[in-house]
């Protein structure tokens, strides 16, 4: 079976080498930063595809893994230049953290091609990507599902199928809405033993012991103590996928404060030039000692 990827950053790249790993044939890969592509597709004896439809062309499963909402349209509905032209037969298995609707909107768009469209959600990070341990939750035709479920399950630890086209988008915006809330509240609580003169190794571990644990204390902790913010998952991309939650909410005429608060906080890291560190830079926000939010140190 060939298998094509369509943005191949930290995540993508990391997919289709576990894939080739695992004895996929990876044919086909894109990306619109052209450098990114041609590494990999070398790497891997893949072609570095200029178009779209060529990925479509030389794969039977195409991962896509893009930015946003926008992204995602574009490489399925682009004037010029999509991964449906001549998609007949083809699976689309879509990975990237977007609004539920473009979800739905893709699956109707492949269909009308002659081919298939799968959600495939992450709840992961790059090494789980590359070690082939991600959580996916899958959301659209359950028989499309089963079609991708062999390869997915050589991906990924766990594969959940959610429901039709769009739920799986929902329980992920919520997954990453409560990481993002608590992700904030662990720096304000870190800056505030900080301020207070605490330990804050002893804080964590006490931390860790008690009501106040959380996956995101095991993750971030230590990287928001030593002021390590390597990205893993993005300031930026937390802010997109707080504001898909809240959008959600707000069709719903729901009032969500701490998600507003957490995503206000995100959008001032954007503000302040911080948008690529990791979400954990959020602590860099609630240090007293940490105001300059630049220098050498970060």
């Amino acid at each position: 079976m060939n298998l094509g990827f369509v943005g191949v950053g930290r995540m993508g790249s990391n997919m289709a080498r576990r894939a080739k790993d695992r004895g996929y044939h990876v044919t086909a890969v894109y990306d619109s930063n052209r450098k990114a592509a041609t590494d990999l597709a070398g790497e891997l004896s893949a072609a570095a595809c200029q178009d779209l439809s060529d990925v479509t062309a030389q794969a039977d499963i195409v991962f896509t893994v893009v930015s946003d909402d926008a992204a995602m349209r574009e490489i399925f509905s682009g004037s010029s230049d999509n991964l449906l032209v001549n998609a007949r037969g083809k699976l689309f298995v879509n990975c990237a953290t977007i609004s539920p609707q473009v979800h739905v909107e893709v699956e109707q768009l492949s269909e009308k091609a002659g081919a298939q469209a799968l959600e495939a959600c992450m709840a992961s990070s790059i090494t789980q990507a590359r070690d082939g341990t991600l959580y996916l939750m899958c959301g659209g035709r359950e028989d499309t599902f089963r079609k991708a479920e062999p390869v997915l399950k050589e991906l990924a630890s766990t594969v959940r199928f959610i429901g039709k086209a769009g739920e799986a988008a929902k329980v992920k915006a919520l997954v990453n809405m409560v990481m993002n809330i608590n992700t904030a509240g662990l720096a304000e609580g870190l800056g505030l033993g900080a301020a207070l003169g605490l330990d804050l190794t002893m804080l964590r571990e006490v931390f860790g012991q008690t009501g106040a644990a959380s996956r995101v204390l095991q993750t971030d902790g230590e990287d928001m103590q030593n002021r390590e913010h390597s990205c893993f998952f993005s300031a930026a991309h937390a802010a997109k996928d707080s504001g898909i939650a809240l959008s959600l909410a707000r069709e719903l005429g729901l009032d969500l404060p701490l998600a507003r608060a957490t995503k206000d906080q995100y959008d001032r890291m954007i503000a302040e030039g911080l948008g690529d560190l990791d979400k954990s830079g959020i602590a860099e926000l609630t240090f007293k000692d940490r105001h300059k939010h630049s220098g050498d140190h970060i």
